[in-house]
């Protein structure tokens, strides 16, 4: 697995289509959720991608702090379905909690989780705030992960 961490504006066209192409797969059709994920916010991302030598594995978007919240965050998590059960999810928000660190200098991460997700991230130090709320007909939760 080799990790690649780029800004919008060094995204190739092939290295776009996939992410674009994976977060479809799994958060429109695998969810049958239609909804807006294009939402300028990448336009402002790094993107974190999970790479076996050119098919793009693992995915995450990192948000400086003033963009999605106050502090900085992590969305669009996705690992693709050939890669469930394997680690890959724990291994991608292991990298993009080390990227988040190195890009913006905090241990302070919000994030906004599917509900049944809320044990997976409480691993990695989130703490629910707050109550849940639909989103697109999903249950979500705030999620905070400070310092230690």
């Amino acid at each position: 697995m080799t990790w690649i961490l780029k800004p919008f504006d060094e995204l190739s066209p092939l290295e776009l289509y996939q992410i674009l192409q994976l977060r479809n797969e799994v958060f429109i059709v695998e969810q049958n959720c239609p909804y807006q994920d294009l939402d300028n916010k990448d336009l402002k991302a790094w993107h974190l991608m999970g790479m076996r030598k050119d098919t793009l594995l693992a995915y995450s978007r990192l948000l400086a702090p003033g963009i999605s919240y106050s502090e900085s965050s992590i969305g669009r998590v996705v690992s693709s379905p050939s890669t469930r059960k394997t680690g890959m999810g724990k291994k991608l928000m292991e990298e993009s909690i080390t990227q988040i660190q190195n890009l913006f200098q905090t241990d302070t991460i919000r994030i906004g989780a599917q509900m049944y997700l809320k044990k997976f991230y409480e691993s990695f130090g989130f703490f629910q705030q707050g109550e849940s709320y639909l989103e697109d007909n999903i249950p979500h939760i705030i999620m905070l992960r400070k310092p230690k």
